[in-house]
């Protein structure tokens, strides 16, 4: 069984949003997203994805609360710029930001929080000395910027996934 749904979760929920996508739960709908789900999931476990659990989901609904949050104060942040006539106040740049996390998904997940975030790109991952570089739209104080990464998210999403 395993050998032809490596991941039945996966498949499944592929199949569920193939179904939902189509807007249709006829025969061929369902048989065409089970091929598709299948050959999705195939080209995943070739991958070879490293093996990683949830250790505290509690944490993660936590985090995923502060993040809707922090895109939401984000967003009226970065419409305020846009729309303020005095652009001389602004400074935009690049920073770097040593990290103490390692774990793959948690990283990957920091990636996504950051990039999701308006006003902030993750530009740059360094693995020998596991910094990462951002571009940071308002650039004010970067110590801030380091603090709100290593502290709201990186503290965090250790305790998640470490």
């Amino acid at each position: 069984m395993k050998r032809w749904w490596p991941y039945p979760l996966l498949t499944a929920a592929l199949v569920a949003m193939w179904l939902l996508l189509t807007e249709s739960v006829a025969l061929g709908s369902i048989l065409m997203g089970g091929i598709l789900a299948t050959v999705a999931v195939w080209g995943f476990a070739a991958l070879d994805p490293p093996g990683g659990r949830l250790k505290r989901p509690r944490a993660a609904f936590a985090l995923a609360a502060l993040v809707m949050a922090d895109i939401a104060r984000s967003n009226l942040a970065v419409v305020k710029i846009i729309l303020n006539p005095r652009k001389t106040e602004r400074v935009s740049g690049f920073l770097h930001i040593p990290l103490d996390m390692r774990a793959p998904y948690g990283l990957a997940t920091l990636a996504c929080i950051i990039t999701a975030t308006p006003g902030t790109i993750w530009v740059e991952y360094n693995s020998a000395n596991n910094t990462i570089l951002l571009h940071i739209l308002d650039l004010v104080d970067e110590s801030t910027w380091i603090d709100t990464i290593k502290g709201r998210y990186e503290k965090r999403l250790m305790e998640i996934f470490e």
